[in-house]
């Protein structure tokens, strides 16, 4: 589901790249909810429940298989 994984504490802004090559960045996340997803056994599973609709986002990129 997800290729990267990065995050900028001085931000709070968790950006990720998925595998269709779009990039999206989760705003106002904070530090223990970027560890948590980093330690999560399944992190499409983490990010679907605790990121996805919890946190506002904004797409940077979109990936050439999203029209």
């Amino acid at each position: 589901m997800m290729s990267s994984i990065a995050y900028d504490a001085a931000t709070a802004v968790l950006e990720i790249e998925f595998r269709s090559g779009a990039v999206y960045e989760y705003l106002d996340v904070p530090p223990d909810a970027f560890d948590a997803l980093m330690l999560a056994g399944s992190k499409g599973r983490f990010f679907n429940v605790h990121v996805r609709p919890l946190f506002r986002f904004r797409r940077v990129k979109l990936g050439p298989h999203v029209g």
